[in-house]
Formats: structure tokens, C-alpha cells, sequence
């Protein structure tokens, strides 16, 4: 047998890697509805369900991550406000990674639970557990001044990469998603849109 024979033969015989996260975990684009001066997220059940959470928590999280009320019923949420469906998607990438992502292992395979008062999430693949934190709601954040501004360019080191493939950074309080902005780059970034501590921003 030569070597690229064998070389073939131990690749064939090594257990099968883990998928990317943001390959497995497929989660179902969100589908809003504007009434008046609401806007509905009609699928949040079904976003749950792929993120394999109860949908009161999740649709609790983006209650504070929009900065604004709302109310759950029947498997369709409804929050005070305007709000896009880039809105909603940045929400739920702000939950996958606090509430979902294993910080080790970086897979979803994660269970939430409460231990002894503290929740805490744990990794069935790799072993690993934290805690997470109920994060103070939006509104009250921004009582404290802004750290981002619409229509202003801040530079941005790029440590995370959202859902949807746009780069993640923060700045002060507010999580920021940069389209076409790729990890480990630090860019500078125009301000297009701010909403809660969310904010969309494009490199200059």
C-alpha cells in the first residue's frame, strides 16, 4: 500500500467531526406582521422549538433585547413598536449566543436548566457549563446614554459571527452587526439603524 493509499484509508477510519453550529442548527427565518402599533413574530413557536427552548424564554429575551412589552399567545408573540425582521433576526442571534452556543465547543447541542437557583447551560457534547445572566432590558440600558449612534462610524474589532453570516462586535452596551464584516477583523463601520442595544452597521 503507498502512501496515499494509506493516508486515504485513515482519513476513512477517523470518527465523524461535528458540523459547524451554524450548520446544524437550522433555524427558520422570522416572519413578522406590522398591526397598528404592534409588530407580530407569528413563527416564534416554531423558531423555539429548532433552538429546542421553552418559547416564554425566548420570547421574554427579545422583549429586552427590543427594549419594549408584548404578549405570547397561541405560538405567535406580539411586542409594542416597529420592529423589522433584521430586528427580530439580530434578537434571536443575541439569544443563540447567550442561551444556546456552548462557549467551549461552540456547538448548540446545550440543554438550559436551573441549579441550585442559578441557570446555568450545559454542553452534552463537550461537558462544559456556565451560567447566564438575565440581562437588564434595553430600555433601562439606554437611560444610561448612548455608546452608538445613528449615522456615526465607530471602529469595531469583529469577535463573532451572527446567524445570518454578519459580523459581530460590541461597543458598550450594544451588540453590533456588521454586513460582510468577517471575525478577527477590526473595520470601521457606518451606523445605518439602532434598535434596543442592537445595532446594523456596513464597513466604510
Amino acid at each position: 500500500m503507498n502512501y496515499a493509499d494509506a493516508l486515504d484509508r485513515a482519513y476513512d477510519e477517523l470518527p465523524d467531526t461535528p458540523a459547524d453550529a451554524g450548520e446544524r442548527l437550522q433555524v427558520p427565518d422570522p416572519e413578522g406582521q406590522t398591526d397598528g402599533a404592534f409588530t407580530r413574530l407569528t413563527n416564534l413557536s416554531d423558531i423555539a422549538d429548532a433552538l429546542s427552548r421553552d418559547p416564554e424564554h425566548l420570547h421574554s429575551a427579545i422583549q429586552r433585547q427590543l427594549g419594549t412589552n408584548g404578549q405570547f399567545e397561541d405560538g405567535v408573540a406580539r411586542y409594542n413598536g416597529s420592529f423589522s425582521i433584521a430586528d427580530f433576526d439580530a434578537a434571536i442571534d443575541e439569544y443563540v449566543a447567550e442561551f444556546v452556543t456552548c462557549s467551549e465547543c461552540g456547538l448548540p447541542d446545550t440543554v438550559l436548566k436551573t441549579e441550585d437557583g442559578v441557570r446555568m447551560l450545559r454542553c452534552q457534547a463537550c461537558g462544559a457549563f456556565r451560567p447566564v445572566q438575565k440581562r437588564s432590558s434595553a430600555a433601562s440600558q439606554q437611560s444610561q446614554g448612548p455608546d452608538i449612534e445613528e449615522g456615526k462610524t465607530y471602529e469595531l474589532e469583529i469577535t463573532g459571527t451572527g446567524r445570518k453570516g454578519d459580523g459581530v462586535a460590541e461597543k458598550g452596551k450594544f451588540t453590533v452587526f456588521v454586513s460582510g464584516a468577517q471575525e478577527g477583523q477590526t473595520v470601521q463601520a457606518y451606523v445605518h439603524n439602532v434598535s434596543g442595544n442592537l445595532a446594523f452597521a456596513r464597513p466604510t
